[in-house]
């Protein structure tokens, strides 16, 4: 996840089965990690442009315009960096 940590600050949360986990981007580089993310991401819904509800490889998330991402069922911390890599690739 090298590439990723560049972009990420903070992960919380627990992996598991129904769990959730917010991923907050660094504040110097989050418009360009928000980007990027929808790039690549298919956007479900966008709310008044600040709140994205996307979907990458059959994971759905949303992503705010504030620098934070909730990741929806993410069952381990390896398929998350994975993720994350892909993204921010």
């Amino acid at each position: 996840m090298s590439k990723a940590n560049d972009y990420v600050a903070r992960i919380e949360g627990t992996c598991g089965k129904d769990k959730d986990i917010i991923v907050t981007f660094c504040y110097d580089k989050k418009d360009i990690a928000i980007k990027k993310i929808i790039e690549k991401s298919k956007l479900e819904k966008s709310i008044s442009g600040i709140i994205f509800e996307l979907t990458f490889k059959g994971v759905s998330f949303r992503l705010y315009g504030s620098g934070k991402a909730i990741f929806r069922s993410i069952e381990t911390k390896e398929k998350l960096n994975e993720l994350l890599a892909a993204l921010l690739a």
